[in-house]
């Protein structure tokens, strides 16, 4: 009986799709990523379910989206509501029920009071562990999180050396939990989740020496009025104290952006070098996404919250699976990055997707066999957060982007003559029929993804109704 694959989950926080060189967009280096999609497969149209850390992170484990089992917020921005508890299925127990070992390390940002150890995996390693170790390092350049930071959110360079830094921390734990399993028989899975490149961009100098702020080229919506757009976008500006920023003041936090994520993809380089070297890359199953992108002065905005641009919900995704991938480089099919994932790895492994799944296996894609009724949109929600509650349903084709904002004007974005979003079409007569079909189409998927807040008939009936704006 052939051995089970190996499981490598890397995770970053925050990553744009088009702040990858492989994108073939903004100029960022990734050569590391950039080779491990040429050796397997990047999906062109990942998306996530929702651009929000702690519901995308708990989606991922549970496999269903975050309004189905109540992640609605960050569970640390004073709502109680928003944690996946213990008791709610976690696929990694499934892994272990099949014999694999497992190790998390780095961010969790799943449940407060309750560690990966209590969602399958059977060992943790927090980033806390990395801070108690730079303390300890460096105590005269001790900082923790971004009210510390002396620019604040707009980053700064970290004075520590590369190879004590959070990112090659995080990698060296990865290392030695791989060398640990070369040892064993039994396969293993690995999740490393890495903070960055979310907002503050702390890249050691090296790195942050690559990219220049006056060559970082503008991002191609700056210039965004916000005109027949909701009005909370605008206000986003005021609340970060942003609404005066030029891209002279913006540059230099991009520039630290690219740099943060060139020194996690640099990382990444060195976990994938050691796996070659143990002779378990042929192994090893290798997936790299994130929860989400960020803003980073796209349309002038900060971080993420409030909107459905394709800056944070457009995001990258790479599977690499030696000898059983057949749909070499490119995949341009819809996928949700977040939930498509627990029923592709426990199809891998041998296991059956559950059926309260709300995502699709992607074994089909990688072995070059879509299925008829493969997904033709991806759809992504959000429900309010750091700022006031503000819901969104949004619904992404080939051509259309509609977002439904349920307590001020929709958006209409045409995505091929429009792609960076600036023009909002909604109420020009000649797409009316347009609208009405995505508003159905979303309506459909919500009902049978588990969203209750589309079995409202007030709210159902501006989608099914267009008693809409």
């Amino acid at each position: 009986m052939k051995k089970r694959p190996n499981i490598l989950l890397i995770i970053t926080d925050q990553q744009r799709y088009d702040c990858i060189g492989y994108s073939n967009d903004y100029p960022v280096k990734t050569p590391n990523l950039d080779r491990l999609a040429s050796q397997g497969i990047w999906f062109s149209n990942a998306y996530t379910p929702i651009p929000l850390c702690c519901p995308a992170r708990q989606s991922l484990l549970n496999g269903r989206r975050p309004e189905a089992f109540g992640g609605l917020w960050n569970y640390q921005s004073g709502f109680k509501i928003g944690a996946l508890e213990p008791e709610e299925y976690s696929w990694p127990r499934e892994l272990g029920e099949m014999g694999y070992q497992s190790t998390y390390i780095g961010k969790w940002h799943v449940h407060p009071d309750h560690d990966p150890t209590e969602y399958g995996y059977d060992r943790y390693i927090p980033e806390g562990k990395y801070f108690e170790y730079k303390k300890e390092k460096y105590p005269d350049e001790w900082f923790n999180g971004p009210w510390w930071f002396k620019n604040g959110w707009f980053g700064e360079v970290d004075p520590v050396n590369l190879e004590d830094s959070p990112t090659h921390w995080t990698a060296k734990q990865a290392v030695k939990a791989m060398e640990e399993y070369s040892e064993t028989d039994m396969p293993w899975h690995i999740r490393m989740d890495f903070y960055g490149p979310h907002l503050p961009c702390t890249p050691v100098k090296e790195f942050a020496d690559t990219y220049r702020q006056e060559e970082v080229p503008v991002w191609r919506s700056f210039g965004d009025e916000f005109k027949n757009k909701p009005y909370i976008q605008k206000q986003q500006l005021y609340n970060w104290n942003i609404q005066d920023f030029t891209w002279e003041d913006w540059s230099k936090t991009v520039a630290m952006y690219y740099a943060m994520i060139t020194q996690i993809d640099d990382a990444i380089g060195m976990v994938l070098k050691r796996l070659d070297e143990l002779g378990m890359a042929d192994d090893t199953l290798v997936i790299y996404t994130t929860d989400h992108g960020d803003m980073c002065g796209g349309h002038r905005m900060m971080d993420k919250h409030y909107v459905m641009y394709d800056d944070i919900v457009h995001v990258p995704l790479i599977v690499r699976w030696p000898g059983q991938i057949k749909q070499k480089s490119l995949c341009e099919d819809f996928v949700s990055n977040i939930l498509d994932l627990p029923p592709t790895i426990l199809e891998i492994i041998g296991k059956e997707p559950k059926d309260f799944f709300h995502g699709k296996s992607l074994l089909p894609l990688l072995r070059g066999e879509k299925p008829d009724d493969w997904r033709q949109e991806a759809v992504s929600t959000y429900n309010g957060q750091q700022f006031g509650l503000f819901t969104q349903r949004m619904i992404r084709t080939r051509r259309w982007k509609y977002v439904w904002n349920t307590t001020d004007v929709d958006e209409l974005y045409d995505m091929e003559n429009d792609p960076d979003e600036i023009k909002n079409l909604i109420g020009h007569k000649e797409h009316v029929e347009v609208v009405a079909d995505l508003r159905k189409r979303l309506y459909h998927t919500l009902m049978e993804e588990g969203d209750e807040f589309v079995k409202n008939p007030w709210m159902s009936a501006q989608l099914l109704e267009n008693r809409k704006l």
